[in-house]
């Protein structure tokens, strides 16, 4: 009978929360990736794109009030986002709504994640909810909203933030904070050039996850007094937070696995090398990020594609792949991928090899072709005897090199011109 009337607690929560997700970011360390879309539309694990994980996430949490709040090149994620999520019924009070900056106060574009919150108050508040949760729509992972619920709710926070344990040495890419004993947060820098460890620990940092929990009339009050400030820069990490900290309860809700203190699985995919290894890491014997979880699907659109093929049986052509994942429309025809993670309707022909690489959608690879330790992004049409990978120097004149070696290789770089949506 517990069980039964925390879970009514908990559904009566999402049930009154409006969930709003800030996917108007560039990802400029994507580099030529979000070239021509958004971060958030950047596609990932085979057949996803990386706003499907928030989204599914609200909705196997319950909360099926969203919003998504574009700005940069946001074409292809809305057209992603209207076919994929279209299925939420309206009469159930259910809906995912685009929110593109439309100067709806102001005369001016989203200038901060504050600011692009502030500027839809008026919708915020027809939808009348209890709580707002504010997500980030570019990072990777499974979350139950519910439980931090709760824990807002049964903590009497003004404010709550999602946070992980992030080594000291990544630290200054976050909002780091420090707490009490009772997970209240009692100090928020953002990105700070030389981060504190945190209690207990001498090389990890308890940092922000871009997931915020507010009351909605604290919200409408903290958004409006930051609107008024002349030195704030419209930032919920830089100005808005580090004021409610001062001022409210704000508390630290720490993301870890169900009954346990164990970190859970999360991934920022914000630069080259990340990107290539979170999605590798899924053709692991067992991940950490579960794509075949029943309990926890990632829901997207569907394309009606038939079953990848593999073709030829010969003694110097034989098509396979081996330790990899390959989506639905791909053909591997008398060619070997290997350690690689192939996405939808990608060919590769007579004699080629790819080896430990990601390739997006609609990718032909030609006949004797060698790629190692790339990302070829969609649309690409690689030319027969193509080699990447294999020599940094003949590479770097023509694709981009991350740190780590990772070659990127758009359809630009290869001097052709793709017209339609990425």
């Amino acid at each position: 009978m517990k069980t039964e009337k925390s879970a009514r607690f908990v559904s009566n929560l999402t049930r009154n929360t409006l969930a709003l997700i800030m996917a108007g970011g560039r990802g400029e360390r994507l580099k030529q990736l979000t070239k021509w879309r958004a971060k958030p539309a950047v596609p990932f694990g085979g057949k996803f794109r990386i706003i499907d994980f928030p989204l599914s996430n609200c909705i196997n949490s319950g909360i099926r009030r969203i919003g998504v709040l574009t700005q940069y090149k946001s074409h292809s994620l809305m057209l992603h986002v209207a076919k994929s999520w279209g299925h939420l019924r309206s009469e159930f009070g259910e809906f995912v709504e685009l929110l593109p900056a439309q100067q709806r106060i102001e005369s001016s574009w989203y200038t901060g994640t504050a600011d692009s919150i502030y500027q839809n108050l008026d919708i915020i508040r027809s939808h009348s909810p209890d709580y707002v949760l504010i997500l980030a729509g570019d990072h990777i992972y499974k979350m139950d909203y519910g439980p931090m619920l709760a824990k807002h709710a049964e903590s009497n926070a003004d404010v709550s933030v999602g946070c992980i344990e992030v080594p000291l040495e990544k630290a200054s890419a976050f909002g780091v904070m420090e707490v009490d004993d009772n997970n209240r947060i009692r100090s928020f820098v953002e990105k700070p050039s030389q981060p504190q460890a945190m209690s207990g620990s001498t090389d990890h940092a308890l940092c922000s996850m871009g997931i915020y929990i507010f009351n909605t009339d604290l919200l409408f009050e903290l958004l409006i007094r930051d609107a008024d400030s002349l030195n704030s820069s419209h930032d919920f990490g830089k100005d808005v937070i580090p004021y409610a900290i001062k001022n409210y309860h704000v508390h630290a809700y720490p993301f870890t696995t169900a009954n346990s203190n164990i970190q859970a699985y999360w991934r920022d995919v914000g630069t080259v090398d990340a990107f290539w290894e979170a999605n590798l890491e899924l053709i692991g014997i067992t991940p950490e990020l579960n794509l075949y979880d029943d309990e926890w699907p990632i829901w997207t659109h569907q394309e009606q594609l038939p079953p990848a093929k593999f073709i030829f049986d010969d003694g110097d052509r034989r098509g396979m792949a081996v330790d990899s994942m390959v989506s639905g429309g791909c053909i591997i025809s008398g060619a070997l991928v290997r350690h690689s993670l192939l996405f939808s309707n990608v060919t590769v022909d007579n004699y080629s090899k790819v080896d430990s690489s990601v390739i997006l959608p609609d990718v032909i690879i030609g006949k004797n072709c060698k790629i190692f330790h790339a990302v070829i992004d969609k649309g690409c049409d690689i030319p027969d005897g193509t080699v990447i990978g294999h020599d940094a120097e003949e590479d770097a004149k023509r694709f981009y090199i991350s740190p780590n070696g990772v070659v990127l290789v758009t359809p630009e770089m290869l001097g052709q011109e793709v017209h339609y949506v990425r």
